[in-house]
């Protein structure tokens, strides 16, 4: 970042375009020499330096117009005539230019006169004085159109994360309200059975509602955060069943400050009740656990309910879609949701995403 910083300076796109003509002379003086030692003339590397750059640095100093014509002539549709016009007439005038710069500093380095250098130019230089022009012009207009080509891209994928980001947003806004729905038929049923335990329900949901809005506008959170809510949410819950849930967590301390979606764990938990723990009278067991694997944190909830019967496929709620969802727009192909039966009864949810530390 910084170096592209401090190449949109002024003054280093001026060193720049000092280095490249300089080099371009050097390069063309190495030819000059060569050619003229093979022809039998005799040139010091001195003189072969100095005709180069002064060559070289002459086109450098005429560019500058020529640069401010691409600029303000372009080819664009409905104008190209008028600007290949304007060019073809800016292209005559930099040859001419060219030549009487060069002339005078043939006078002034006490060579020929400038008629005669004059001439001697218009012979060996005039077509390539032109082909140099277009030459820049080409490079000007090759360097527009890919500034432009990468605004319209970076723009692209700012519109793209905008929208992906609204789009996880409004996810986010649909499990809130989702999840405070279910919480409060919880307390409601609790309302006819248990009083004081509903009110301490009401109690644990007013802090777990604060908590939830405090993150409301954020996608990623430490799990330690994430398992802190869940506890919070398991609470209400385990006043509700009592003695039917137990809830035993597994959690490599290594996993604590890995990111991790926001209210990512709570469905899946939410689920594993809803549709595992609650319809059985029986005591039933949740199962938490996060590991590390090869640059990925793998995250499980495990329950001993009743799980699937053979050959049916999990019905997705608002839940476990909209957790699917959000994977896929948070990480793309780089994560993996997979709902397995367990052996003896019960349901497995796994995820696994990319291992990142907050």
């Amino acid at each position: 970042m910084r170096t592209q910083t401090f190449l949109q300076t002024r003054w280093a796109k001026w060193l720049l375009g000092f280095v490249f003509w300089t080099f371009l002379g050097l390069s063309f003086a190495g030819r000059y020499y060569i050619l003229l030692s093979s022809a039998g003339l005799y040139v010091t590397w001195k003189e072969a330096v100095t005709s180069s750059l002064g060559d070289w640095y002459v086109f450098a100093l005429l560019s500058i117009p020529v640069m401010e014509l691409a600029r303000r002539f372009g080819l664009e549709e409905g104008r190209w005539k008028r600007s290949l016009a304007v060019h073809v007439v800016g292209s005559v005038l930099f040859s001419l230019s060219f030549m009487a710069l060069r002339a005078e500093l043939a006078t002034w380095e006490g060579g020929a006169g400038f008629q005669e250098a004059f001439k001697n130019l218009l012979v060996k230089t005039w077509h390539f004085n032109l082909l140099i022009y277009w030459v820049i012009l080409v490079a000007r207009y090759a360097i527009e159109y890919y500034r432009k080509y990468r605004e319209r891209e970076l723009a692209a994928l700012d519109l793209e994360k905008s929208l992906a980001q609204a789009k996880l947003q409004a996810l986010q806004m649909q499990l809130n309200p989702h999840f405070l729905f279910n919480t409060l038929h919880s307390i409601s049923s609790l309302m006819h059975q248990d009083v004081e335990a509903a009110d301490r329900m009401i109690v644990r949901l007013s802090d777990l509602l604060r908590a939830a809005l405090e993150g409301s506008d954020t996608q990623e959170v430490e799990l330690q955060q994430e398992l802190e809510f869940l506890k919070r949410y398991l609470e209400i819950e385990q006043t509700r069943l009592g003695s039917r849930l137990t809830v035993k967590m597994d959690i490599a301390p290594e996993t604590l400050r890995a990111r991790v979606p926001n209210l990512i764990l709570q469905p899946l938990v939410e689920n594993a009740i809803k549709h595992g723990i609650e319809p059985r009278a029986r005591p039933g067991r949740i199962e938490l656990r996060a590991e590390r694997h090869n640059g990925t944190l793998a995250l499980e909830v495990r329950d001993n309910g009743r799980g699937l019967p053979e050959g049916k496929v999990v019905e997705e709620g608002v839940g476990l879609s909209n957790t699917r969802a959000r994977l896929r727009g948070l990480y793309g192909d780089a994560h993996r949701f997979e709902l397995k039966p367990v052996e003896g009864g019960g349901l497995l949810i796994q995820v696994t995403i990319p291992f990142q530390e907050g």
